[in-house]
């Protein structure tokens, strides 16, 4: 473990130096790894195990999209790919990477085959953190973790692939073996995380929950809708509304962001900008605290994932998620998009 400073507060983390791939890899020597689900974070975490020497077999509903999708990432049935139930008979590592509700609904068959000893292993706190909504309550003779990749399972294998990795949260909700940390710990190295931080599972689902609808996509969506909402309606062009709004932001600003911070970028761009940035960031934020404090208290609460949980469960709910969906999509700011996506294409 190393002790870093994160802008004047000292954090324990750890590296792959401190704990490398053959540290974990030995920990994890005689554990099978069943992965189950391959939808959003299953792939990336299942194919960098494999890639990095760990015995792992996935579990997924056989004639669906992914199952098919296992079996294009080399996955072979009766061998590394078995049905939802067979996997977590085999497994002695549960990674029990469905959908919420797919975790709702499927934990009497998981909860089944969690005999003494095995490991519960998460990548979202949800269902144990709100178990009164869920009825997750895993057995007390089995180690329960969580290792949270802070990004899409594409983007996990996408940086594994190139070298990188993709920085994680890691938890231990129950220790019923003595070495339940480790086992975390080995996990995070195991499916590719830069580096790795510990947390709680509460934590972990608020932070996450708050962010998703905050900055990561609604406060995102809802602030971009809304500028070029006031572009259009002052008479600027479809396509000068949108490069101004969306297209400058992911192509140009956020990547440089991302590379060398905000101060940098205040510091590389026009004395206008500059000052323009800086006189009405104060402002947005502002706006937005009051909102965010409702939105992490909303969550806190329950509320949220109650809300998920019962519109998520509701006759017809994918009918009416895809009119949303369809109107998002048909709206004239993303209609602008895609074309402006397939120039930017040409251009290239």
């Amino acid at each position: 473990m190393a002790t870093i400073n994160f802008g004047g507060v000292d954090e324990t983390v750890i590296t792959r130096d401190e704990f490398p791939l053959s540290k974990a890899q030995e920990m994890l020597k005689d554990e099978v790894i069943a992965v189950i689900g391959y939808g959003v974070q299953g792939p990336g975490q299942a194919l960098n195990m494999r890639d990095n020497g760990f015995n792992v077999i996935v579990g997924q509903r056989k004639d669906s999209p992914s199952w098919d999708r296992a079996l294009q990432d080399g996955w072979v049935e009766g061998e590394t790919l078995f049905s939802i139930e067979e996997a977590a008979e085999r497994g002695t590592i549960i990674a029990n990477l469905l959908s919420d509700a797919g975790q709702i609904a499927l934990w009497p068959t998981i909860k089944e085959r969690l005999t003494a000893g095995k490991t519960l292993y998460f990548s979202h706190g949800f269902g144990i953190t709100f178990k009164e909504h869920t009825s997750i309550v895993p057995p007390a003779d089995v180690d329960v973790i969580l290792v949270a990749p802070k990004g899409s399972g594409t983007s996990l294998r996408r940086l594994f692939v190139s070298g990188g990795g993709l920085n994680s949260s890691f938890a231990v909700y129950q220790d019923a073996t003595g070495h339940a940390y480790e086992k975390a710990i080995a996990m995070g190295i195991g499916v590719g995380s830069g580096y790795l931080f510990e947390t709680d599972f509460k934590k972990e689902v608020y932070s996450d929950l708050t962010g998703e609808r905050g900055v990561l996509m609604g406060a995102l969506a809802g602030i971009i809708e809304a500028q070029y909402q006031v572009l259009r309606e002052r008479g600027h062009s479809p396509s000068e509304a949108f490069n101004e709004t969306v297209e400058e932001l992911t192509q140009s600003l956020v990547p440089l962001v991302a590379e060398n911070g905000m101060d940098w970028m205040f510091s590389n761009c026009s004395v206008t900008a500059q000052r323009g940035a800086l006189d009405w960031k104060g402002r947005f934020k502002d706006a937005t605290v009051p909102v965010l404090e409702e939105l992490y208290d909303s969550v806190a609460s329950g509320k949220e994932a109650e809300r998920t949980i019962q519109r998520g469960s509701t006759p017809g709910y994918r009918k009416e998620l895809e009119a949303e969906l369809k109107e998002l999509r048909e709206s004239e700011l993303w209609q602008t998009g895609a074309t402006v996506r397939k120039l930017r294409s040409v251009a290239k």
